[in-house]
């Protein structure tokens, strides 16, 4: 869904356009690398055990791998499709219409980018509540629940014969690159923050 500069104000208001610039750029995922990392997550302490120790994803890492909020209210909370009716912002509407479609935008982020499941291409109804005011959903510590929800995907991968991990992965690949330089990509280092941004050249590259 193509992010319309016309509905950036209202991304910025909830706190998730840094989000948004992600989706709007192709963010090559390594699946390899992650679920490498995956096979060394441990439920029971709920982090990685390395030859060399233990190290986490922790909320700093959320703040500066994807500018998310991390202070603020708890987010907490079935499906419909409507990635069609909102693909393209039509030209020359009124604001009421481009917020309807910024509020589109938004729960397809938080459905895919941040709080993603096998569905894939279907949206959580449970946003609804958080679309009544922009202003108050930047209020909301949509990092911690991120954060939350990465943790949670992940033991479900190690806890059960699960092969796809979802979840907002941006988040797990960026970490990983950030504290692990040996392997970061070609490109990394001509981008600053957000730090996952830095990906945009490399996935162009490929």
């Amino acid at each position: 869904m193509p992010m319309h500069e016309r509905i950036i104000p209202y991304l910025e208001r909830a706190g998730l356009y840094h989000l948004a610039r992600l989706n709007s750029r192709w963010f090559w995922l390594d699946e390899a690398m992650v679920n490498a990392f995956i096979e060394r997550w441990r439920p029971e302490t709920h982090i990685f055990h390395m030859p060399f120790g233990e190290c986490t994803v922790t909320l700093q890492d959320v703040v500066f791998q994807l500018g998310l909020p991390i202070d603020g209210r708890a987010v907490s909370g079935f499906l419909a499709e409507f990635h069609e009716r909102f693909r393209v912002l039509p030209e020359d509407v009124t604001e009421d219409t481009v917020r309807i479609y910024a509020r589109a935008y938004i729960m397809l982020l938080l459905s895919t980018k941040l709080f993603g499941d096998k569905s894939a291409n279907r949206v959580h109804i449970q946003w609804l509540p958080f679309m009544a005011n922009f202003d108050d959903m930047g209020s909301y510590s949509w990092g911690s629940a991120a954060l939350a929800w990465l943790y949670r995907c992940m033991c479900r991968v190690a806890n059960r014969n699960i092969t796809n991990l979802v979840g907002p992965l941006q988040l797990l690949q960026s970490w990983i690159f950030c504290w692990f330089p040996s392997l970061w990509p070609s490109g990394f280092n001509d981008f600053s923050f957000l730090l996952a941004s830095r990906y945009y050249l490399f996935g162009r590259i490929l």
